[in-house]
């Protein structure tokens, strides 16, 4: 529309009616009506010629004989025109048609029966998982921070680690003055006080609990106030409570109680830790716990036996005697390990006026600042680990520790906690021959894949935090079939189908199930999601795996690549970034068996997983650089694959040293082979639009469309197409403050007009060029109807109306341009499938038709430059 119609009447002019459209019928029908006119004029001459000829015979047979020759030549040469442009037309489909190709998800061709690959969810996929990795620090340096040990003042010395000196003390009675050391500091669980009921009342109580949840204190402690005696009893002198070698078990105390033998007193305690974890060890049946508690009620004494949680214990404590321990809480027992540490000060004022109940308040705000709490990344504190940390916050607090080793005592938590979950697992497996008969009678090891799953199910998890349980439990099965495998090749493992426990897991793990949501096709569904109950235990038990246990590498290669298989993202994105960890650890091993075999896959999830590894290594400071050379050589020397991975692991930002180096590599690419891998490189080229260089990377993008190669102008064409073609949540962004963050449905074109809108005038002017290309024109005109019916949702709630209302008035400076968007909403509104309401079309024109103040200050559009004109 002219400035004098929409001045005048442009009311009526915009598209209100769906058959008013415009047409150019009219004008090539006159121009065929003139072309006919001229034709029989000319005959009309030739006749009038005729008439008045007086040329000889021999003559007019010579002029007759030209005159045929000439008609024939011209015949001919009109056939030869017809023929150029229909070759010419069929170029121009062709070259559209390759172009179109170039404009293609270039993830939806996955051959096989492994489908498509879902860019969206892997991309929220990755930003939930980099969350459990800190990439901010050197994880080398990490390994390296660990506090072995301090001595604090004068009256405390550390031993860090999860367990306490005697924890290997297998028989003998228990010290008065540990029974008195544990009254003064002992916390209580929940449900202490039906704990000691059961246990008067039984004489026997089986007391379930993981390992380090102070299960042992808490049995000792009941065993403390349910034996005490008064002060004149003949055998005060006595020991009260006993520790009985487990080997034995309940049958072998019981024999011993009715044994008659002096050294047995009336209303001892006894404490009984047998290992239900060793290969072949059976649990007592009921009838033997009878029959101790039998001999218990008769000598007037108690016994506790504790048990770790886990299917071999379950038959236990779903007896009459099992009962489980509740973890102490975490606050309650931090304040009173920070009490009984500084007990040593005086009532008084110290020497600097501080008093211990100061001293006490410092440390516990020390322990509640931010960066003490990521250090700790734990939720809850087992006994031994609270004694720890007491330990570090007393001694800075009293001058004795430094900042920076109270730090590093912190991060030793979770690497403790790892080094204990795996130390010596398979100890059992190693010190009996592979020939050794089985309880039952056969020939070989047993019960590797019972064995080997608590360790399988905290390797999962620490790579798959977050994602469902259904999803951990079955790769830790996986991961268990492949540990079992590589410890004893020559038996396949049996693993009991009904044998999962998942309190246990989650207990034997320190996990957490919560209510969450999963993706599936797209769509949200419930879900169980699971995660360790601390930040830093997925980092501490993939340093302890990847640094401490080498032969454990390759089944957990194995399995990482049956994970990448997995069509769940969920699954192989959150496995890809564990893996660039693992890279981070040991970069040599990792990039030879994991990486570059993925990153010449025939798959591209594959290809993805090995590019998401390499950019998650480029996060630390020690593999930056490799990766960039790395990358670099695939992009100039690789093969097919090779540059394809490369091409995604440049779309991350940081697979390259600046944003034109990462520019230049993308256009190598694309190029090569006559813009074969046009499309991932374009692809990759959007995903840079989300970083702060957003800027040079359009200008870029503008260059390349006004290249003189074809194969650049065709990367640059299709890069502007997909601006409108691909959403912000297709990118994998990583920035969670971004202002496009809240835009993850939108188009790129749209989210960036409304959040940066310096941006817009690039961005106009790149699918201005789109949409007035041949080859691209209607790929482009497509991508527009996207955008222009993206404003509203179905439900008429607002969507990208901001955009559009920021990007068509750029894009529609000239009446050319106004005509088009007429023609296209005209084609939307008689669109028979999805036909566009009046009220809407209208919105959307009067968006488009801006003040003229506002088009003046857009600019008017560049004339094209002579390639396009040559190749449009």
């Amino acid at each position: 529309m002219s400035d004098d119609e929409q001045a005048g009447g442009a009311a009526d002019d915009a598209p209100g009616r769906r058959d008013e459209g415009r047409s150019s019928d009219s004008d090539g029908k006159k121009a065929g009506d003139d072309r006919g006119r001229g034709r029989e004029d000319g005959k009309g001459r030739d006749g009038k010629k005729g008439r008045g000829d007086r040329r000889t015979g021999d003559e007019r047979s010579r002029d007759d004989d030209r005159d045929e020759d000439d008609d024939e030549k011209s015949a001919e040469d009109e056939d030869d025109d017809e023929a150029a442009e229909k070759e010419r037309e069929r170029e121009r489909e062709r070259a559209a048609g390759r172009f179109k190709e170039r404009t293609r998800d270039p993830l939806a061709d996955e051959q096989g029966e492994e489908g498509s690959t879902d860019l969206a969810a892997a991309a929220r996929t990755r930003r939930a998982t980099r969350q459990l990795f800190d990439v901010r620090r050197d994880l080398i340096s990490f390994a390296h921070s660990r506090l072995q040990s301090a001595h604090i003042g004068d009256n405390i010395n550390l031993l860090l680690g999860s367990r306490h000196p005697g924890a290997g003390m297998r028989s003998g009675p228990v010290p008065e003055e540990e029974l008195r050391r544990l009254r003064r500091v002992h916390v209580e669980p929940q449900g202490y006080v039906r704990l000691r009921n059961a246990l008067r009342a039984r004489r026997l109580l089986v007391l379930g609990a993981a390992p380090g949840t102070g299960r042992t204190s808490t049995a000792l402690s009941l065993l403390d106030e349910v034996t005490q005696r008064p002060a004149d009893a003949a055998d005060a002198a006595g020991p009260r409570v006993l520790r009985v070698d487990p080997e034995g078990g309940p049958r072998q105390l019981a024999r011993t109680l009715d044994g008659g033998e002096e050294e047995v007193r009336r209303g001892t305690g006894y404490l009984l830790e047998p290992s239900l974890a060793r290969p072949g060890a059976l649990p007592p049946d009921e009838m033997d716990l009878d029959e101790l508690a039998a001999a218990l009620d008769r000598r007037e004494a108690f016994a506790v036996i504790v048990v770790a949680v886990g299917s071999a214990a379950n038959p236990l404590l779903a007896g009459r005697y099992g009962m489980l321990c509740p973890p102490v809480p975490t606050e309650e027992l931090l304040a009173t390990r920070l009490r009984e540490r500084l007990e040593d000060r005086t009532a008084g004022a110290g020497e600097d006026g501080t008093t211990p109940a100061e001293l006490a308040a410092r440390a516990q705000a020390l322990a509640e600042r931010e960066e003490v709490r990521d250090a700790v990344g734990l939720k809850d504190l087992r006994p031994a680990e609270a004694e720890l940390l007491a330990s570090l916050l007393a001694g800075h607090v009293l001058g004795d520790v430094s900042y920076e080793e109270l730090l590093s005592g912190c991060r030793s938590l979770a690497a403790g906690q790892a080094h204990e979950w795996f130390a010596g697992v398979d100890r059992a497996l190693t010190a009996s021959p592979a020939g050794t008969e089985r309880p039952d009678g056969g020939a070989g090891r047993s019960d590797t894949a019972t064995l080997f799953h608590p360790v399988a199910f905290r390797i999962a998890l620490a790579v798959l935090g977050g994602a469902s349980y259904s999803a951990v439990a079955t790769a830790a099965h996986l991961l268990t079939w492949e540990l079992s495998v590589q410890s004893d090749p020559d038996h396949t493992p049996a693993r009991p189908l009904f044998c999962d426990d998942p309190e246990a897991d989650r207990a034997l793990s320190r996990a957490e199930v919560v209510d969450g949501e999963v993706e599936v096709d797209g769509h949200d569904v419930p879900a169980r999601l699971i995660w360790y109950r601390g930040s830093a235990l997925p980092s501490a038990v993939l340093t302890e795996l990847w640094d401490r246990h080498f032969p454990v590498r390759a089944p957990v290669v194995r399995w990482l690549r049956l994970l990448a298989d997995d069509p769940r993202p969920q699954v192989w994105m959150r496995a890809a970034v564990a893996a660039g960890e693992l890279c981070a650890r040991d970069f040599d091993h990792g990039y030879t068996e994991l990486v570059r075999p993925l990153a010449e896959a025939d798959a591209f999830r594959r290809r993805i997983f090995a590019a998401t590894t390499m950019d998650q290594a480029a996060g630390h400071d020690s593999h930056r650089g490799t990766v960039h050379k790395l990358v670099g050589d695939w992009s100039k020397h690789g093969s097919d694959p090779l540059r394809w991975t490369a091409a995604m692991a440049l779309g991350y930002g940081n697979a390259a040293a600046t944003t034109d180096d990462t520019l230049d590599a993308l256009a190598r690419i694309g190029v090569r082979d006559d813009g074969e891998q046009s499309a991932i490189a374009s692809l990759n080229v959007v995903r840079l639009l989300t970083l702060p260089d957003a800027a040079e990377v359009l200008e870029r993008v503008g260059e390349w469309t006004h290249h003189k190669r074809e194969p650049y102008q065709e990367l640059g064409l299709a890069t502007s197409v997909r601006l409108a073609l691909n959403t912000v949540e297709e990118v994998l962004m990583d920035d969670p403050d971004s202002p496009l963050g809240d835009r993850g449905d939108w188009p790129m074109a749209l989210a960036l007009a409304a959040t940066r809108p310096e941006l817009v005038p690039r961005m106009a002017d790149l699918l201005w060029t789109a949409l007035n290309t041949a080859r691209s024109k209607d790929v482009a005109m497509d991508a527009l109807e996207q955008l222009l019916r993206s404003a509203v949702r179905k439900s008429g709630a607002e969507w990208t109306r901001p955009g559009l209302a920021a990007l068509l008035p750029a894009l529609t400076t000239e009446e050319h341009d106004r005509r088009r968007l007429d023609w296209l909403l005209r084609r939307m509104m008689n669109d028979p499938e999805k036909p566009l309401s009046d009220a809407r079309a209208r919105d959307l024109w009067w968006l488009a038709v801006a003040p003229e103040e506002g088009r003046r200050r857009v600019g008017a559009r560049r004339e094209r430059t002579r390639e396009e004109g040559i190749h449009g």
